[in-house]
């Protein structure tokens, strides 16, 4: 405790403290040190988020202890990601803000003409500033809530980026182990070919036919094969592990009635810390009452003062006229994001509509391109079909059965897409 001529600066500190503007005892006290929270963690005591508690409040549309779920956890659960610093970051300066109702101090050391020195503390207590310091504290607890749902996007891209790879190493896998049995199957048609133009009754053409469609197929395969350890190397690098190839089929539900866009609850959040910071701005160019104390080395003493935190000046008007004009813009800002939101969800349904459609019609297609290989297979079995007739039904089927199964996981990675767009892809109470 600093003591001069028997003034105490922590009494004189209490004792301006109490001209606060009726804030509670202990308004944003900070957590117990070495407390740990989550990134949503909100204080008890402090006024809950409606933005945080929407974000806490989102769960995951993937299935429990399922593949996909591995791999999302696994993700969640990698290195530190840099919004993390930045929600941290934000919530210190909110909590720092919400102290700044208390009287400041200001140590002061200065020469007199004499050449003597005298050290002192100054104390400024604001009680009247035209809402500047509560919007202060607002602007800050808006600037958590942006950090937090940067926070969310980030993390649900990141879950939608892993479960990508994984189904890109799925699909890859599938269309590869098909073209290996197709290979498989031509090859037993080229033995045909071989032995017919070995015996005279086939053009030594038909065999060129046949192995360049084995080598466009072996080429598929190839190409994969190369999909799919290029998703998994990827997917390795950004996990930290390996995955089992488990393909099950991802289906997710519609996202629930109500559910908003990580971008929308983002835009608001944004719209609100301009509000405020358009009002701490307004706010300068009115009056402020202050009371403050100086405590040095030759005395004290305690006055008042009446000032403005900004110069006034011939475009002040203007200035002030801008300010009001940035707050209709923030709200501006949320409306054009509610309807770019609209305008993605409307498009993502389409294309899944669109590739549930074309994966109906590509299943469909290769039933009937089986059938119609079945039949013809059987007529040249019985010597009623040469084999050269049979070879172009069958590489029609593989074409279709591949385009099956890019309509498939197209499906899977369109419901991924629109989960990650509404945060559905990572538990809030997990981040």
């Amino acid at each position: 405790m600093i003591r001069f001529r028997g003034f105490s600066v922590v009494a004189l500190f209490c004792g301006l403290s109490a001209c606060n503007l009726g804030l509670p005892d202990g308004q944003g006290a900070s957590p117990a040190p070495g407390s740990q929270q989550q990134s949503f963690a909100q204080a008890e005591d402090a006024p809950q988020s409606e933005v945080i508690t929407t974000l806490m409040n989102r769960h995951s549309l993937l299935a429990p202890h399922s593949s996909y779920d591995a791999v999302a956890a696994a993700a969640l659960s990698g290195q530190a990601r840099a919004s993390q610093a930045a929600l941290t970051s934000a919530k210190l300066r909110a909590q720092a803000k919400s102290k700044n109702w208390l009287p400041t101090l200001t140590p002061s050391v200065r020469l007199t003409d004499l050449g003597e020195m005298v050290a002192g503390m100054l104390i400024d207590q604001v009680l009247f500033d035209n809402g500047r310091r509560k919007a202060e504290r607002a602007f800050a607890a808006a600037d958590v809530e942006v950090a937090a749902v940067t926070l969310s996007e980030d993390m649900n891209d990141r879950v939608e980026t892993a479960l990508g790879l994984y189904v890109a190493g799925l699909r890859g896998d599938e269309k590869a182990a098909y073209a290996y049995r197709a290979i498989q199957t031509m090859a037993d048609f080229e033995r045909v070919v071989v032995g017919r133009v070995n015996g005279g009754v086939s053009d030594r053409s038909d065999i060129n036919v046949v192995q360049s469609k084995i080598s466009g197929m072996e080429s598929t395969m190839a190409t994969a094969n190369d999909a799919a350890a290029t998703s998994r190397a990827e997917l390795r690098a950004m996990t930290g592990q390996d995955f089992d190839a488990a393909p099950g089929r991802l289906e997710l539900a519609l996202p629930p009635d109500g559910s908003q866009y990580l971008s929308v609850l983002r835009a608001e959040a944004e719209a609100e810390r301009a509000t405020q910071q358009a009002i701490m701005e307004r706010a300068g160019y009115l009056p402020q009452v202050s009371v403050g104390g100086e405590i040095n080395t030759e005395g004290s003493g305690v006055g008042a003062l009446v000032n403005l935190a900004e110069p006034l000046g011939l475009g002040t008007p203007a200035a002030i006229q801008a300010i009001e004009a940035s707050k209709e813009a923030a709200q501006r800002q949320v409306g054009e994001a509610e309807e770019t939101a609209r305008r993605d969800y409307a498009r993502q349904i389409q294309r899944l509509k669109s590739f549930r459609r074309q994966e109906q019609e590509a299943l469909k297609l290769s039933r009937a391109s089986r059938e119609t290989y079945r039949l013809f297979r059987a007529q040249f079995e019985a010597g009623q079909r040469p084999v050269m007739d049979v070879i172009p039904i069958y590489e029609e089927l593989v074409k279709r059965e591949q385009a099956y199964i890019d309509a498939k996981y197209e499906v899977v990675l369109i419901q991924l897409s629109l989960a990650a767009s509404l945060g559905l892809l990572a538990d809030g109470d997990k981040i």
